[in-house]
């Protein structure tokens, strides 16, 4: 099953180099049944970022998987923080 979890943030200023460094320091840790990380930055708020976790497994996680909770948790002394569970939908 494929499955998305999205981790947005609002922070309260633009972005630092320690925010950067977390963020590749949880690409580089991911499980193996992740499928892909993709990371956005608002096109017009540059305090805005969403990070999206692609997972092909079994069955999603209810609230979200190790590593998204963990980000999601680091992500927190940047701003606010919301983290959503998705399911793709099959054709």
């Amino acid at each position: 099953m494929n499955w998305l979890e999205v981790i947005k943030l609002r922070s309260a200023g633009i972005g630092s180099p320690s925010l950067d460094e977390l963020l590749m320091s949880m690409v580089q840790s991911a499980q193996s049944k992740l499928a892909e990380i993709k990371i956005y930055r608002h096109a017009f708020l540059n305090t805005d970022l969403s990070v999206h976790l692609y997972w092909n497994s079994e069955r999603p996680e209810q609230n979200g998987s190790a590593p998204g909770l963990r980000l999601a948790q680091a992500l927190k002394d940047f701003g606010l923080v919301d983290h959503s569970v998705w399911i793709g939908i099959e054709k």
